[in-house]
């Protein structure tokens, strides 16, 4: 299949699409948003999340009949497994930033084929940052090529961990965050996971670790990130399931496999991480 698709027509096509529905949000960001909770009260949904979603949606139908799509507001198809064409879309990743701050949100799209990451494209949107690739033909930022990952030891390293892992809850152990937090150059949290992941991809930051992120939060990252040589697993060291909600470690090979050590070995200790 992939031989019949000219990749980086999709990618320019969604190029594109991505740069509209950044234009929109920056019109939107100081007007009169509709804000709602979802599943808590830090779980935000804007009238703009749904009309940048449906945006997406209309044109990838429109242009790409038979492909399929997975994005967070639900306005996408029913999807069971990785076969053909899925687009995963978060068309507002850090909405509480988005609402709150307005700057450090982005859009993210990812194109998968058969659960082969094929095109990524990640919008800063107040930054006005497009990191993008074609896998195989390398990661950009805007029309930078991005180098590939420099293998940091940790203590060089930049750490971006949510602030969640340090408050103990059902999912974590705290103590399993804190060496690694004291051990690291620095610690930051961006509030978006797509920004996170192009900060791993173009060096600003070593690593990124986070509890539970779901497919349209990381579908793009994972592929910039690969594109440049970087490791992705759960936080355990085990494979990431694609259309699941997993933990998320990702970085530079040797940062990662830095952490994935000091996990095991606290998890053998008796310390408790879920790894969903």
């Amino acid at each position: 299949m992939s031989q019949q698709i000219d990749w980086i027509e999709v990618r320019d096509q969604a190029k594109e699409w991505i740069l509209d529905a950044g234009e929109q949000l920056k019109k939107a960001v100081h007007s009169e948003l509709r804000v709602e909770s979802k599943s808590s009260p830090n779980d935000l949904v804007t009238n703009m999340d749904r009309q940048i979603e449906q945006f997406f949606i209309k044109k990838i139908h429109e242009t790409y009949p038979g492909h399929h799509i997975v994005s967070e507001e639900g306005f996408g198809d029913v999807v069971e497994g990785e076969e053909g064409i899925l687009w995963l879309i978060d068309p507002i990743d850090g909405t509480m930033n988005f609402v709150h701050q307005k700057r450090h949100f982005s859009i993210s799209i990812g194109v998968y084929e058969e659960g082969v990451g094929r095109v990524a494209l990640i919008l800063d949107v107040m930054n006005n940052d497009l990191y993008h690739c074609v896998k195989g033909f390398g990661a950009y930022q805007n029309d930078q090529k991005l180098l590939p990952l420099e293998p940091t030891p940790l203590e060089e390293a930049v750490v971006s961990v949510n602030a969640t892992w340090l408050n103990r809850n059902r999912r974590i152990d705290p103590e399993i965050v804190r060496p690694i937090s004291s051990m690291c150059r620095g610690t930051r949290s961006y509030g978006s996971a797509a920004i996170e992941l192009a900060y791993v991809a173009c060096g600003a930051i070593d690593i990124y670790w986070s509890m539970r992120l779901a497919p349209w939060d990381v579908g793009a990252g994972l592929i910039l990130v690969e594109e440049v040589g970087g490791v992705a697993t759960r936080v355990n060291g085990n494979p990431l399931s694609l259309l699941s909600q997993n933990s998320l470690l990702i970085g530079n090979p040797r940062t990662h496999e830095t952490v994935v050590t000091h996990i095991k070995k606290s998890i053998s200790e008796g310390l408790y991480i879920q790894s969903e």
